[in-house]
């Protein structure tokens, strides 16, 4: 894959009014009233407005918060963390690294099993792709971590 992943006129110009106030606006959308907060498919999540992959769906848990939730990233090196001192409180802030898009945020109350990390991601910053679509969106070398151990059992027979 290409690590150009990066912010266009052209890709900023497809983004809904939602998508861009998130990602663009560091906007929230609304809790159990997004697109992947219940979304349950086996597959990656890359960024609305570059393409680059940040989280895949192994590492996604339903935290309750009704926003999708992942334990880390699919690559470290794919978002970028900064202290976020909006609405009076601290917290850390989730940006893509290669369009600075505006993701969520990261909280210390994730599965302790897991790292105890969760990121908690806006829906409107993300475009979902299912494991059967990876080769033909270009993303066939993720394809992998669909099929090692890591998987659980419900994803591996929805594969089969």
């Amino acid at each position: 894959m290409s690590n150009t992943y990066r912010k266009t006129p052209e890709a900023l110009s497809r983004l809904t009014d939602v998508q861009y106030r998130v990602t663009q606006r560091d906007g929230t959308e609304r809790a159990f009233d997004n697109e992947y907060w219940d979304n349950h498919e086996p597959g990656i999540y890359v960024d609305v407005v570059s393409g680059q992959p940040l989280f895949s769906s192994t590492d996604k848990f339903d935290s309750g918060t009704g926003w999708p939730s992942f334990t880390r990233p699919i690559d470290p090196d794919a978002v970028a963390t900064k202290v976020d001192r909006s609405l009076f409180m601290r917290r850390i802030e989730v940006r893509s690294a290669g369009a600075d898009s505006h993701l969520g945020h990261l909280f210390d109350d994730g599965p302790r099993d897991a790292g105890g990390q969760r990121y908690c991601m806006n829906s409107a910053s993300l475009r979902f792709i299912p494991v059967a679509e990876l080769d033909a969106e270009g993303y066939g070398e993720y394809a992998a971590l669909f099929t090692d151990d890591h998987t659980t059992t419900d994803t591996q027979e929805e594969n089969a």
